[in-house]
Parts: structure tokens; C-alpha cells; sequence
């Protein structure tokens, strides 16, 4: 058994030989995998397959069996709920916990909801916020942190269909500009194509299929060439 600890690049996470069990139940039997900086890797599955349980293991918010889990030092963990405390202001919520002086916090979270294209909303309640935004400030809320790796869990599953697709193009827009990497849990194909750079299928407690994706032509809605045969091929994975 071994606890998460840190690790520097050349990868930002590694796992290796990773095994849980809930209740003498196995839900991760033998998984290793490596994220490389500025990687974008979706993990998807079918309900059950233990995608959930091996992102909050690599977070380090579960602990294996057995196998170990190295990370990054700036390592961010982020939630389909926002999660924003109700009786917090945006701004209050997006800076919570950085040890940094209250008129630096505001500024700061100022700059980061601008990010998210949020700036007009640094005083509201979270009460005052659509769905969209409230996802918004939970992202600002994790890039505030300057993460290395950002790991998300089906962060956009709540949404309607365009907020959705708003909420992907400026994720994708923001990992190319800050250069973090990313580990995100979807059940959404077309999402997962949309936005990884590999795409990892999860059943039985493994990886099963492994699918790299070239991102160097892209369509208007930014698929890669061919996306429609790629999601074919990932569908026929999860049979």
C-alpha cells in the first residue's frame, strides 16, 4: 500500500499496478497509466467500470490496495457540483483557502473570472448563477491554484446540450493557453474526442482500449479529421 505522493514533470501523474476494493469487491484491478504535461486524457466507461474511483485514487483522495500514485505538486481536483459555499460571494468562493491577503484574493479572483468569462460576477451570490456559471467560478476556482495537472469528474454532466458545448470550447481554449494537463471521467464520446488527446476506456477494473487522437486538423467545431469513425470505434470499445 502506498499513499500519493509528489513527483515533478516528465510526467505529471504515474500510476502503477493500482488495485481497490470496495467490500472485498474489486472496482480497480491492475491499472497503470502516465499523463504527460500538457496531455489531455479522457477516461470513459461504462456505470460501474471505476472510472470515478481512479481519478479520486490518482488524486489521492482514495487509497489503493495496493500500487502507487505520483503526481505533480500543483495537482487540482474538480467536481460535477460546483461545490461553492452559499453564503460565500463568487469572488470569496473562487479564492477560499489561498493564503494571500483579502485585497490580493479579489483582484486575483478578478483576473481568473475575466479567464472564464465571468468578470461581472465577482460580487454575486452563487444563488444568482445559472448552472453554466456556477461551473465557471468552480473552474476558476481550480485554475486560481495555477495547477500542473487538472482532474475533472464528468465536470459538465449537469448541463444542457449548448452549455455543454460552451463549457468544452473554453476548457480547450484554456488548456492551450495555460498549458496544464488534464485528466477528465466522461460518459460523453463525442465530448471525450472532442477534447483528448488520448482516450482511455475503462471496464472490469482496467484499461481496455487506448485510443490516441492527432489534433493537428481540426474541424470548425475543433473535432479532429475522421471524428464521427473515431467515436464509432470508441462506442464498439464499451460493448
Amino acid at each position: 500500500m502506498s499513499a500519493t505522493t509528489q513527483r515533478q514533470a516528465p510526467v505529471v501523474l504515474s500510476a502503477r499496478g493500482l488495485r481497490v476494493d470496495f467490500e472485498d469487491s474489486p472496482v480497480l484491478s491492475d491499472v497503470s497509466l502516465d499523463i504527460a504535461p500538457h496531455e489531455s486524457v479522457c477516461l470513459i466507461g461504462r456505470s460501474g467500470s471505476g472510472k470515478s474511483t481512479l481519478l479520486r485514487t490518482a488524486a489521492g483522495l482514495l487509497q489503493p490496495q495496493a500500487g502507487t500514485v505520483h503526481t505533480a505538486e500543483r495537482t487540482v481536483m474538480g467536481f460535477q457540483d460546483s461545490r461553492l459555499l452559499p453564503w460565500l460571494r463568487v469572488w470569496k468562493n473562487v479564492t477560499l483557502g489561498l493564503a494571500i491577503p483579502q485585497s490580493e484574493a479579489r483582484q486575483t479572483a478578478a483576473s481568473t473570472l475575466e479567464n472564464v468569462q465571468l468578470a461581472n460576477k465577482l460580487d454575486a451570490w452563487p444563488r444568482q448563477l445559472s448552472g453554466g456559471q456556477l461551473q465557471r467560478v468552480a473552474l476558476a476556482r481550480a485554475l486560481v491554484r495555477t495547477p500542473q495537472l487538472l482532474m475533472l469528474d464528468e465536470p459538465f454532466g449537469a448541463l444542457d446540450s449548448l452549455t455543454r458545448m460552451d463549457m468544452q470550447d473554453l476548457l480547450d481554449r484554456l488548456h492551450g493557453e495555460q498549458k496544464w494537463a488534464l485528466l477528465m471521467v466522461t460518459h460523453d464520446i463525442a465530448e471525450a474526442v472532442r477534447l483528448a488527446d488520448r482516450i482511455l476506456v475503462l471496464g472490469d477494473g482496467v484499461i481496455t482500449h487506448e485510443f490516441r487522437i492527432e489534433r493537428t486538423n481540426l474541424d470548425a467545431h475543433h473535432r479532429p479529421v475522421g471524428h464521427a469513425q473515431l467515436e464509432d470505434e470508441v462506442r464498439a470499445a464499451l460493448e
